[in-house]
């Protein structure tokens, strides 16, 4: 059966090709992205890209209440779009923190506020953190803003499970290791990850898709490597 899907941070890297995986499947899928210039380009009738910007709460409201328009449910939402600033924590100031923690942590909060009317019983909210916010795993100078994001989002996530078991919509987190996109780059450059942007879109459709069977507030670590 055909899912309506929203999926953030579609224009590169693991979204753009979890984007077009659910749309070959025949899902139909709403992209948000600031730069939907990629998404369009692929001219696929099952992707419907939106521009907006996930740090502004005014477009946010503005592109959730065009998406109610046009479906009458979200059937699984994956917040996958992230920001990173790699820097020794002396250095950080104030405003690598809000920048990081507006992607990666506000906007998913409001993001699933806003859309939560439209989420049926059923439903699947999957979130996108990283090994480096588990506690006990391994840790990378430089990350202090991203990683301790990804942290709170991963709490986020398990206190949504518990408040909303109720209407039956399911909470998970998948912590992923080194994926070879972009973002990673930018992190550990030159490293070559063990995986690619693609396989791990693979992976996180196929849990997306059914992973609310057998979880609900859990995190899984998503990682054959170190990073």
């Amino acid at each position: 059966m055909n899912k309506n899907i929203v999926i953030t941070g579609t224009s590169r890297g693991i979204g753009f090709e979890l984007a077009r995986l659910f749309a070959d499947q025949g899902h139909q899928v709403i992209a948000l992205s600031r730069n939907a210039d990629p998404i369009r380009a692929l001219d696929h009738p099952n992707l419907h890209p939106f521009a907006t910007d996930l740090t502004n709460e005014q477009s946010l409201k503005e592109v959730t209440q065009q998406i109610k328009a046009q479906f009458e449910h979200i059937d699984i939402l994956v917040h996958n779009a992230g920001a990173l600033v790699n820097k020794p924590f002396e250095e950080l100031t104030q405003a690598d923190f809000q920048k990081v923690y507006q992607v990666n942590v506000f906007s998913v909060a409001q993001l699933t506020q806003l859309l939560l009317p439209a989420i049926p019983k059923g439903g699947h909210v999957v979130s996108i953190s990283s090994m480096g916010g588990i506690q006990g795993s391994m840790k990378f100078p430089g990350l202090a803003a991203y990683s301790s994001s990804k942290g709170a989002i991963i709490t986020l996530s398990e206190l949504l499970a518990e408040e909303y078991k109720e209407q039956q919509i399911a909470f998970n987190v998948l912590a992923l290791g080194a994926v070879q996109t972009e973002m990673l780059e930018e992190a550990f450059p030159g490293y070559q990850a063990p995986t690619t942007a693609l396989q791990m879109a693979e992976y996180i459709y196929n849990f997306a898709l059914t992973g609310q069977q057998y979880y609900n507030g859990k995190v899984l670590q998503v990682s054959s490597s170190t990073p």
